[in-house]
């Protein structure tokens, strides 16, 4: 039995296998109107596809909990009845097909009311259509192009905090089996907890335990409404790779620190940490090469019990393979390999000896 289609086990919920589907953003979501935030046909049939094609989970892309807490105007949400009963169908049709159905909850911070990446991705200004101020821990614009954010008052964070609450609890009910806090990539969450992006003096800034409280705060809410024999996953960038490279000069967060994390949301009842890097600091150098983010993941096994995923450059069979088989990680995590190739899983398991999950209406072709 190949290691990578072994099934995975997290409180009650089994998924059939450990290849992944990474939330990755679409930008195909109504930008404008009462639809604005709403998944389309385009993201039933693109998830859709990937079910089909033999993931163990589907993850949908980071979903905001606010309109503010978008990325781009183009950004998928949910904090209404409209958006819950539009999810609905798509998380019917990711488990009709035998993958489980989850979602990433985010919020992105200073880096929201961007544009769509194919228009380059640049900040959408005040005074352009569409635009927003966003806001953020600390008043710090992410580039001297972007909009300089508005720092969140105490009661502004707790009025976050409960709508990751209200957006989890809306998952629920549109039928996700899986929830995951995005912690990561210079995002909302993120930026609380690196010293590069919270200079706040409060309780939310310094500390280490101050920097942490606001994801420990969402992981809370979201904890108590997300039912006790589902899986709760946080995603985490392990590193802003800074310290990689002290010459740089700037304070940011480590590998180290994102172990401290771990242990703290063990405790708070997270089950899965999501490993992915960067994305806080613009410019900063990150060594890339093939799975050059899996060692994130196996030194997170290695110092506490909380399982990982890892994620990046993950392309071929046997890679992920050996990263499953040798302990590195509990499962794998496939982006841009899965927009290459839908069918991937199917393929790994035919070139692994592991039994591909192919619907039906595809028997006659194998």
């Amino acid at each position: 039995m190949s290691a990578l289609f072994e099934p995975l086990t997290l409180r009650n919920l089994t998924i059939p296998n450990r290849v992944w589907m990474a939330p990755m953003c679409q930008y195909s979501a109504a930008d404008e109107g009462p639809e604005v935030g709403m998944p389309t046909d385009w993201h039933l049939v693109h998830l859709g596809t990937r079910a089909v094609g033999g993931a163990g989970l589907i993850l949908v892309e980071a979903t905001a909990v606010t309109p503010e807490g978008r990325i781009s105007p183009a950004d998928l949400g949910l904090w209404n009845d409209r958006q819950q009963q539009a999810f609905a169908r798509i998380a019917d049709f990711l488990r009709e097909q035998g993958a489980v159905a989850g979602i990433q909850l985010a919020h992105a911070g200073r880096k929201a009311s961007t544009d769509r990446t194919w228009r380059g991705g640049g900040p959408i200004g005040l005074d352009e259509e569409l635009g927003w101020r966003p806001v953020a821990p600390s008043a710090l614009p992410f580039t001297g192009a972007h909009t300089t954010p508005a720092e969140l008052s105490v009661d502004q964070i707790r009025g976050l905090v409960e709508d990751f609450r209200a957006a989890a609890r809306r998952a629920l009910a549109a039928g996700f089996q899986v929830v995951e806090v995005h912690g990561a990539h210079g995002y909302l969450i993120n930026e609380f907890m690196s010293p590069f992006t919270n200079h706040r003096t409060d309780a939310y800034g310094g500390s280490f335990e101050n920097r942490i409280r606001f994801a420990l705060e969402v992981v809370d809410a979201v904890r108590e409404v997300w039912p006790d024999d589902l899986p709760v996953f946080f995603r985490v960038s392990a590193t802003d790779w800074l310290t990689e490279n002290p010459e740089d000069g700037r304070e940011g967060w480590t590998a180290d620190d994102t172990v401290r994390l771990a242990k703290e949301l063990l405790v708070h009842g997270v089950d899965l940490l999501d490993t992915s890097s960067g994305g806080n600091a613009p410019g900063a150098r990150i060594a890339t090469g093939p799975g050059y983010q899996v060692p994130f993941a196996a030194h997170v096994k290695a110092e506490t019990d909380l399982p990982t995923a890892a994620v990046g450059l993950i392309t071929e069979p046997r890679q992920a393979e050996r990263i499953i088989e040798s302990g590195q990680a509990d499962a794998v995590l496939l982006a841009r390999e899965l927009l290459r190739d839908p069918y991937w899983p199917n393929r790994a398991a035919d070139e692994l000896g592991a039994t591909p999950r192919r619907p039906d209406q595809y028997h006659r072709a194998f």
